[in-house]
């Protein structure tokens, strides 16, 4: 590249899109961030933490979540050992995205905004592949406009912060600035060649607005902040042409063969979200701090399509056969307020936090085939909420042993009460009626029935202290133990272990040994459901999940569910060279037993027949529950360098990203004697749920990416590498049919221009070489319909081009 391109914006836009350097896990400007995720003390920076965590700034959020104004898509672009799948035709995952870090579960990671808890999402997600079983927070309900910047504890942290903290810590810190606002709207779609159908398509229409200002309350540090967010996103779809199962090739149902009958892709959907983050000075040395946040999400799912000539339809209703659409109304919010202070010596943090989310699931477009050609097609099939209360204090003192040696003392406490509620569809959602040789419920999403609805609750203490220490120069230290009693299932002392050691201002080795506890969510212990659909072979089922303690999962060898207990270890170094470059490596080892899992779908009339005799019910074709599937080993390594240097009139930042995991299963849960009696060839927890514990996430990702700025141009780049991810079913009969999709990369790029310093405008791609996964294969793709799998982290979509533009003041 000539000295003349490499100090031209429009050079540097073009080389940085061709470079071969990508996204960054963590902005490194921000090195010398003091942060305040995974340690008491209050002067460590990101490369003196004893602990691996990523600092990502509110400019790296806003422009990697640009495709619907999605946290979980920034993240994911930002972070290798983040995973965030998109669904479809997967049920309530249609509609709440599940997320991952270091492969593990989505109930694995503990959310945090501001440092305090985040609560979860009411609706579990059952028809998923990644996330199956869990109730995940939700990413997309938190506002992108809010955020100052995101640490990510890449480490066990329990003992710090109690349960669910096993694959990290994930803390949003919302926008504290007194003054100014923004005001900000984007625009974009997807342009792809779709090759399974030979055509060139444009969907998934999205366009973002968001609003955010900022007052000042007082000359010493008051403030009050507050902003909207408005996102319209349109479908796309994926869907190939239609072959028509063998077992539904009538003369009626084969007219459709050729057609679009299917959709694979994005649901549409309407966000509304708004938020405040607030301080006001009282007294000589304390503070009244409040935030919060709320989100109100529309949004529609896509299910398997109905033919002309099928129990499932009436062509009085249908002439044509039918493809049912969920609906969510997903409503969220998050409210806190506390003081914080000094008495004394002491500083203290005192504070209250009530999460809520409320989940409505209907059907449109849909029928219950059992009331004949009168059946309603819209219906309600259930509410979902779950609510959850903290008070926490917390109090902290520093003791200066030495002119060398100081510690950072933590004392504190906590009680949390939890809350999780199902209700009943319409009647008319699960009815049984006179058409008996019909499937009862609306297709797709059969209604929750009254005996399927749960109401449970429980309370949580903890008391917990921490020392994270400085001796001399060279060494550090973090010390945490916690004591956490849960009502239904008792206490569990866990502890953390953490120190560095710095040989030379250039190296440095750190390390960690932390044991996790969590306990079965609320949603794992009492949630039931029953559903028509179609299993994974494309036939139609009528199936129920049961909770451990109903008769029927007991009588299939269900016992009550244990908690996970999990043992972290880590290892690793730091380097920085100058100013110029800092690396960081981080190996780790995460063992937990008694995982918590779905079993496998029970099927066939074995069951059937066991069901009816033993307890009365008939037609059930279906069942599952959850159980302690395994022990697991998950082991990884995590690389982070960057590189920075003046170029031109601007700053060139480069930086470089690797992260592997790999779970491995042990002590597999052996199959129930009361199951096998039944049929010799049942599996308790066999290959399709294995699967998605091991190998259905990539175990590697990597990234690199390019930056370059200055007082007028912002130029950036991204590849991403995402490894290979295998999808295994459990057809019956011995027939398993398995796929591994194959790593794929993708381009990001962005070039933003400040024609002032209040306005400025971007144009920018993601995915801009229209890559998509692999096909799948003729065993996998339902005869035609659905081309792609979801576990692929690029996703179906193709190529996405916007535009932006920005007001600040």
């Amino acid at each position: 590249m000539s000295p003349r391109l490499s100090a031209s914006p429009l050079g540097l836009a073009i080389a940085l899109a061709l470079s071969p350097f990508v996204a960054s896990a963590q902005d490194a400007t921000n090195l010398d961030t003091v942060i305040v995720t995974g340690t008491r003390a209050s002067d460590r920076t990101v490369l003196e933490s004893t602990s691996p965590v990523d600092v990502l700034t509110a400019e790296d959020i806003r422009k990697a979540g640009v495709i619907n104004g999605e946290l979980g898509s920034a993240l994911q672009s930002l972070l290798p050992s983040f995973n965030f799948p998109r669904q479809s035709n997967s049920g309530g995952a249609d509609h709440v995205r599940a997320a991952q870090l270091r492969g593990l579960s989505p109930d694995q990671v503990l959310v945090l905004v501001n440092g305090k808890r985040r609560h979860h999402s009411a609706l579990v997600s059952t028809g998923s592949k990644i996330g199956r079983g869990t109730t995940p927070v939700d990413f997309n309900a938190i506002p992108v406009s809010a955020i100052k910047r995101i640490e990510v504890l890449r480490d066990g942290a329990g003992a710090l912060y109690g349960s669910d903290a096993v694959a990290g810590v994930i803390n949003v810190i919302l926008d504290n600035t007194p003054e100014g606002g923004a005001i900000e709207a984007s625009f974009g779609a997807h342009h792809t060649d779709l090759k399974p159908i030979g055509r060139t398509l444009t969907d998934g229409q999205t366009g973002n607005f968001s609003a955010n200002v900022g007052t000042a309350l007082s000359d010493d540090g008051g403030f009050l902040r507050v902003g909207v967010e408005y996102k319209n996103r349109e479908a796309t779809n994926r869907a190939g042409f239609d072959q028509i199962p063998p077992w539904d090739q009538t003369d009626a149902n084969l007219a459709l063969q050729g057609q679009r009958n299917y959709v694979l892709g994005d649901g549409a959907s309407k966000d509304l979200n708004a938020w405040l983050n607030t301080e006001i000075p009282f007294g000589e040395t304390s503070t009244f701090y409040a935030f919060g946040t709320y989100n109100q999400r529309d949004s529609e799912g896509a299910n398997y399509f109905r033919y002309p000539d099928g129990e499932a339809n009436w062509k009085e209703i249908y002439p044509n056969g039918y493809r049912p659409i969920s609906e969510g109304e997903n409503r969220d919010v998050q409210a806190v307020a506390g003081a914080r202070g000094q008495w004394g010596e002491w500083t203290y943090d005192a504070s209250l936090d009530f999460g809520q989310n409320d989940f409505t699931y209907r059907m449109r477009n849909t029928l219950n085939a059992s009331l004949g050609p009168t059946s309603p097609t819209r219906f309600k099939t259930a509410d979902y909420q779950y609510a959850q209360s903290v008070a926490n204090l917390d109090l902290g003192r520093v003791f200066e042993q030495s002119e060398t040696i100081t510690h950072t003392l933590g004392l504190g406490a906590e009680a949390r009460h939890e809350r999780y509620e199902t209700r009943p569809g319409d009647p008319d959602s699960y009815a049984a009626g006179p058409f008996t040789d019909r499937p009862t419920g609306s297709q797709a999403g059969g209604g929750l029935t009254p005996q399927d609805a749960a109401d449970l609750a429980r309370d949580v203490a903890s008391v917990y202290a921490s020392v994270s220490s400085q001796i001399g120069d060279h060494f550090s230290s973090d010390i945490a133990a916690r004591y956490e009693h849960h009502d239904d299932f008792g206490g569990e002392l866990t502890g953390k272990l953490g120190l560095r050691y710095e040989f030379t201002p250039a190296f440095a080795l750190r390390g960690s040994v932390s044991n996790n506890y969590r306990a079965p969510s609320l949603a794992q212990i009492g949630y039931e459901s029953t559903s028509t659909g179609y299993n994974a072979a494309g036939q139609l089922v009528q199936g129920r999940l049961l909770s451990v303690n109903n008769p029927i999962a007991r009588g299939l060898g269900a016992t009550d569910l244990k908690p996970e207990k999990s043992l972290n270890t880590s290892l690793g170094f730091t380097s920085r060279i100058g100013d110029n470059f800092d690396v960081s490596l981080d190996l780790f080892q995460i063992d937990i037993d008694d995982r918590i899992a779905l079993s496998e779908a029970i099927t066939g009339d074995a069951l059937t027949d066991f069901v009816q005799q033993q307890y009365g019910i008939s037609g059930l074709e279906s069942a599952s529950f959850f159980v302690n599937a395994a022990d697991t080993r998950t082991r990884g390594a995590e690389l982070v360098a960057n590189w920075r240097h003046a170029l031109g009139d601007g700053q060139l930042q480069l930086t470089g990203t690797w992260a592997y995991a790999k779970t491995e299963l042990k002590n597999v849960l052996p199959t129930p004697a009361a199951l096998q009696a039944l049929d010799p060839a049942y599996v308790l927890f066999g290959v399709e749920e294995s699967n998605t514990l091991t190998d259905a996430t990539p175990r590697t990702r990597a990234q690199f990416s390019a930056s370059w700025s200055n007082d007028r141009w912002s130029l950036t780049s991204r590849v991403s590498r995402h490894g290979s991810a295998t999808r295994v079913f459990n057809f019956g009969g011995g027939f398993e049919p398995t796929q591994t999709y194959q790593a794929e990369w993708q381009l990001d790029a962005e070039a933003e221009y400040r024609i002032t310093p209040q306005w400025s405008v971007a144009i920018g791609g993601q995915n801009l070489t229209d890559n998509y996964p692999d096909l799948s294969n003729e065993d996998i793709y339902y005869y035609g319909n659905l081309p792609y799998d979801v576990l692929s982290p690029i996703g179906s979509n193709g190529a996405y081009f916007y535009g932006r533009v920005r007001y600040t003041f």
